[in-house]
């Protein structure tokens, strides 16, 4: 039941990055029809496409996370041997918590910042800190992301190691 439930939390990132990746899409082709063949562009357009873009890319980095399709230069890692690879990738993940942990500290206070202010987007009206919110809240998607990919590569080591024996 609970990897169940588990399951389903971490298909709402996907969710939410495909909903907002298609909106970004069909706004952008109806804003050029729009503007290059009725001549009448939407002026909200560009406020909704940065809406969408700051969203899309922060819910589009957990799942990107546990798939694996993130960056990451290991070759210098790949010198050393396996023992000293582990505590290596220890150290890089705590690095790596420590960092989303600062960034969702330092979001939170950027959301406190444009609430105080009670500033807004010049078209839509729409308050800055809605539009900034996906940071704290994709930070800690991040974060519990990149806790179960550890937890599971320890898993599936655990068993390799086991299965050897």
């Amino acid at each position: 039941m609970l990897k169940k439930y588990l399951n389903y939390l971490k298909k709402i990132d996907y969710l939410i990055a495909t909903i907002i990746l298609t909106l970004l899409v069909v706004l952008t082709v109806l804003g050029v029809i729009m503007r290059y063949v009725f001549n009448k562009p939407f002026t909200w357009l560009e406020e909704v496409q940065l809406f969408c873009m700051v969203w899309l890319v922060f819910f589009g980095a957990a799942p990107a996370l546990r798939s694996g399709s993130l960056v990451a230069i290991e070759i210098v890692v790949e010198l050393f041997p396996i023992g000293i690879q582990k505590i290596i990738d220890v150290f890089i993940d705590l690095i790596f918590i420590g960092v989303m942990s600062f960034f969702f500290y330092q979001s939170i206070g950027f959301i406190r910042m444009f609430i105080l202010n009670a500033r807004t987007t010049p078209m839509l009206d729409i308050p800055m800190w809605f539009v900034y919110l996906a940071a704290p809240i994709a930070s800690v998607d991040i974060i519990l992301s990149h806790i179960w990919v550890t937890y599971t590569k320890l898993i599936v080591q655990k068993k390799a190691v086991s299965k050897d024996e």
